[in-house]
């Protein structure tokens, strides 16, 4: 369901639309469109061998943690109600 190798992070839609409450069709059209963005952000230290992958989608956030092995290890949603997230919490930190 996630595939990490050196070309980079695979993760089957259905995880991200379900967790974002999309259908994967609308999941794949919003992704075109810019509606859905992401993250990816590598574990140093003791968190080594880990990823956490972000999602965003209006007032939505996924957050999966996985394993080097793809297991997900941690998966949080929240919903933010009506208000849509800032643009400021898409970004990564500098």
């Amino acid at each position: 369901m996630i595939r990490i190798d050196g070309s980079g992070i695979e993760i089957d839609a259905e995880i991200v639309a379900d967790g974002l409450g999309l259908d994967p069709a609308v999941l794949h059209q919003h992704m075109r469109e810019g509606r859905v963005t992401s993250r990816c952000e590598r574990g140093v230290g003791e968190d080594e061998g880990r990823w956490r992958l972000t999602f965003f989608s209006g007032n939505r956030r996924l957050r999966l943690v996985v394993d080097a092995a793809g297991r997900i290890e941690q998966r949080s949603m929240i919903d933010f109600g009506d208000r849509m997230l800032p643009d400021s919490m898409r970004r990564s930190a500098a």
